[in-house]
C-alpha cells in the first residue's frame, strides 16, 4: 500500500506584502520622503538638484534681480518705467557673458530672478529678448507665485524652503539689484545686507533702483544716527536711476 503525504494546501498570495508602504523603495516612497523626520534629506535634495543643473549649464556668475511681483508693464504710476528698466538692464547684462563665446562654454552675468511675475518677469524677459538663458528660482506659495514664460525652461527651478532658495541666490551672485518691492523684496535685500555686513559674503554688489522709492522706504541715515549701523554699513548699498547706471557698477 502506497503512503501519501499530507494534502497540498493552497499557497497564500503575497499581494498584501507587496502593497504595504514598508515594501516601497525609499527613493520612490513619497509618504516617507515627505515625513517630518526627512526634512534634512529634503534640504539636501533642494540644494543638490539646483547645484547640479547650474553646473551643467556652466554658470559661473549671476546678476540677481529682485522686485515686486505686483508691478505690471501697463500698471499705474511708475510701474511701467520700473518694468522697462528691469528689462533693459537684463538685456545689457545678458549681452556680456551669458551667451558664451569662449571654448570652455562658461557663462557669466546670467540673470537670476525669483521666477514669478512683475519685475521678475521683466528681467527674465530682457534676457529672453537677446537669446540668453536666465534662471528662475521659484518658490511654492499660496498666492502671487507662478512661473513666468520668459525664463529658460531648463533653468526654471522650484523650491519649498526659502532658506535653500536664498542660498542659491547668493552663491553665484556677482551683483544684486533690487527694484521697488514689498515685504518679499525687503526680506531679500536685508538678507544680503546682513551677509555682507557680517562678512559671510563680500563678493556681491548691492544696488537699489530708484532712490526716491528706497529713501522713502528705508531711512538709512536714521539707522546711522541712532547707532544701529555704521557709515560703512550704509555704504554697502548704492542707489541708481537707470539701467545704464546699474550696469556701470556691475560691469
Amino acid at each position: 500500500m502506497t503512503q501519501t503525504g499530507p494534502a497540498e494546501t493552497h499557497k497564500p498570495s503575497a499581494e498584501a506584502q507587496m502593497i504595504s508602504p514598508t515594501y516601497r523603495l525609499p527613493a520612490l516612497d513619497q509618504d516617507y520622503l515627505l515625513a517630518d523626520q526627512q526634512r534634512g534629506l529634503r534640504f539636501m535634495l533642494e540644494y543638490q538638484k539646483a547645484e547640479d543643473i547650474l553646473r551643467a549649464w556652466k554658470i559661473e556668475s549671476t546678476i540677481v534681480v529682485f522686485g515686486s511681483a505686483r508691478i505690471r508693464e501697463d500698471g499705474p504710476g511708475r510701474q511701467p518705467f520700473w518694468y522697462e528698466e528691469a528689462r533693459r538692464f537684463a538685456r545689457i547684462c545678458s549681452r556680456h557673458g551669458a551667451i558664451p563665446e569662449t571654448p570652455d562654454g562658461k557663462r557669466h552675468n546670467v540673470i537670476c530672478t525669483g521666477g514669478g511675475p512683475g519685475i521678475m518677469e521683466a528681467a527674465n524677459r530682457g534676457a529672453h529678448d537677446v537669446g540668453a538663458p536666465s534662471i528662475g528660482l521659484n518658490i511654492s506659495l499660496p498666492h502671487e507665485q507662478f512661473p513666468n514664460p520668459y525664463m529658460t525652461p531648463g533653468l526654471a527651478l522650484r523650491f519649498h524652503y526659502f532658506a535653500m532658495r536664498k542660498m542659491h541666490f547668493a552663491m553665484r551672485a556677482k551683483a544684486i539689484i533690487a527694484f521697488p518691492g514689498g515685504y518679499g523684496t525687503l526680506d531679500e535685500v536685508f538678507e544680503v545686507l546682513t551677509l555682507s555686513q557680517t562678512g559671510k559674503s563680500t563678493k556681491s554688489r548691492i544696488i537699489l533702483f530708484d532712490s526716491q522709492y528706497w529713501n522713502g522706504v528705508i531711512n538709512f541715515d536714521a539707522l546711522v544716527e541712532s547707532g544701529m549701523i555704521t557709515e560703512q554699513d550704509r555704504d554697502l548699498v548704492v542707489c541708481v536711476e537707470t539701467a545704464e547706471e546699474a550696469w556701470a557698477l556691475v560691469g
